[in-house]
């Protein structure tokens, strides 16, 4: 029985770190495009050692080329970024989204963004003017129109202070990892097992 018990945990743990949603960032650089003495989208990053391009939605804090963190990196409608709200981050991802498709011109966007997670972050009309027009229409979008946006939300930064927060995507998978379902699974039925036979 003990064995059991030990066999369904190690199921659980094995399950839970296919989950894990801890990543390590390194700044590597940006692009050319500028806006207010800052650099916009993109901000090239190497995250767990894969090259990414991420948009930053922070305009208070400060990083340096070279710079590495940990952060979390969760689905931008999941409710656990740094800054704003649940609208604000949705208005952010059809920003990025547009952007990333070469709809939206990333300057722009970038300054929509920052103005959305910092009120007077700008005052350039077309950035305004974007806010407004994808806050109303980030009322409409189900949640399911944000998959595969992600946000990075550095380990233990707050507001004004330490690595920027940014936003990205990663290629959802078509159908759930079936090694961690199974090892999910087969931890669960084990821990329900080991209670029925104690019981008993």
């Amino acid at each position: 029985m003990k064995r059991l018990f030990a066999i369904a945990l190690l199921g659980l743990a094995l399950a839970g770190s296919a989950y894990a949603n801890t990543v390590n960032m390194n700044f590597v650089g940006t692009g050319s495009n500028a806006a207010q003495g800052f650099y916009t989208y993109p901000y090239y990053f190497s995250v767990d050692g894969k090259s990414t391009a991420l948009m930053c939605d922070s305009y208070d804090n400060e990083i340096t080329v070279g710079e590495s963190w940990t952060a979390k990196a969760t689905p931008l409608v999941s409710g656990q970024g740094m800054f704003g709200n649940a609208l604000d981050y949705k208005a952010a991802g059809i920003i990025f989204l547009g952007v990333m498709h070469g709809n939206i011109n990333p300057v722009t966007g970038n300054l929509a963004v920052w103005n959305l997670f910092t009120p007077g972050a700008t005052t350039d009309a077309s950035a305004l003017a974007l806010e407004n027009g994808v806050l109303i229409l980030a009322h409409r979008w189900p949640d399911s129109e944000y998959r595969g946006l992600t946000l990075y939300t550095a380990v233990g930064a707050s507001p004004g202070a330490g690595p920027q927060e940014f936003i990205g995507y990663q290629t959802p998978a078509s159908t759930p990892e079936p090694g961690s379902l199974l090892l999910l699974s087969t931890g669960l039925i084990g821990i329900a097992n080991a209670y029925k036979r104690r019981i008993k």
